[in-house]
């Protein structure tokens, strides 16, 4: 057994705490609280499940141990069980190997032109959309925060906040964690009269989504607040009152828009999310080594040099630069068919991290 005993029962006793206060309705009074328990007792499920698995298997084995001198069917048994438990021991390890502590969270996400111009824009729009086609055939909701468009109908830029329905260790940050970065585009484009092949770039941020402002410390008085006429789609109303709000986060500089919401105060408290989550990355990368090293990995400049995907329009491909991955599936991937490209970027995730535990 690679595991320790003494993680496991604490791991355990966590589980089994957790499934006694979801029981109680009092939790489900705070929504917050309740979704922030059933997250963590999600995680915690397949732990547990393993574990009782490998209890049984191990029980199951030492009996036909015993009895194998007796019966000779029990001592066939031996080699299968033997397999099983072996099998359920390297699944309960691989659970207990270090996990990215948002992995269940919801995200922001960023698209922003760079160079290229118009092009870069109308990639920036191609990417904005993959991942909208991406969230919808994983069943999550997508809310277009902020948008700027081009002349050409790109986007300039465009925030994202995408959330998963239910309460799963998995969640949207587990799985598009990996798209922070440069992201590099080869193809000619519209603008092109010779038909030559350009090069251009778009970035893209991600960021894990707070479930309260409360859960980073924003003081008010390190905040301006600007409020202005929508530009962008919104339907009746949204472009006839000051409702967009843009929030300055004066100690830092980062500024936070939001003008897709019906009114001023919806469109502030999602502009407080999003600056909540900005500055929580910026906390955590504080913090570590290697939070600060995983950001790096995302965007400094939106420079064609530092890209961490290429997207080869004429020989249909794609390929991640940071795993050596490549498919010649460019359409489908644009279309939102990212499953392969996650799991390959996944799977070396957690292979660097077994190798850390």
């Amino acid at each position: 057994m690679t595991q320790s005993a003494p993680a496991i029962d604490a791991l355990l006793a966590e589980h089994a705490e957790l499934e006694s206060r979801l029981a109680d309705p009092a939790l489900h009074a705070d929504p917050a609280a309740a979704r922030k328990a059933g997250r963590r007792f999600a995680q915690l499920a397949p732990i547990a499940a393993t574990h009782r698995k490998l209890v049984a298997a191990r029980g199951d084995l030492e009996a036909a141990r015993e009895l194998a001198d007796e019966d000779e069917s029990f001592a066939d048994e031996i080699p299968a069980l033997e397999q099983t438990v072996a099998e359920l021991d390297t699944a309960l390890t691989d659970m207990l190997a270090p996990r990215d502590p948002h992995d269940a969270d919801d995200i922001v996400l960023e698209v922003k032109s760079g160079e290229g111009g118009e092009e870069s824009a109308l990639f920036a729009a191609d990417l904005a959309r993959m991942y909208i086609r991406f969230a919808e055939r994983q069943g999550w909701t997508v809310t277009i925060l902020d948008e700027t468009t081009s002349d050409l109908g790109g986007y300039k830029d465009a925030t994202l906040a995408i959330a998963s329905k239910g309460d799963s260790a998995d969640g949207v940050w587990s799985r598009l964690k990996f798209e922070g970065g440069v992201h590099r585009v080869q193809r000619v484009p519209v603008t092109e009269s010779q038909g030559r092949v350009h090069t251009s770039a778009a970035g893209v941020l991600v960021y894990p989504e707070p479930e309260e402002v409360e859960a980073v410390q924003i003081d008010e008085s390190d905040l301006r607040i600007d409020v202005y006429r929508s530009s962008g789609k919104g339907g009746q109303g949204v472009n006839t009152t000051d409702s967009a709000v843009r929030i300055t986060h004066l100690p830092t500089g980062i500024v936070v828009t939001c003008q897709n919401e019906r009114s001023q105060l919806q469109n502030k408290a999602r502009a407080l999310q999003v600056l909540a989550a900005r500055l929580q990355a910026v906390a955590e990368e504080q913090a570590s080594a290697d939070a600060s090293a995983d950001r790096a990995s995302q965007i400094r400049t939106v420079d064609r040099s530092e890209r961490i995907r290429t997207y080869n329009f004429p020989e249909n491909r794609i390929a991640d630069h940071r795993i050596n991955f490549k498919a010649h599936n460019l359409d489908q991937v644009l279309d939102g068919e990212l499953g392969a490209l996650l799991e390959a970027l996944a799977a070396a995730d957690k292979q660097a991290r077994l190798q850390q535990a």
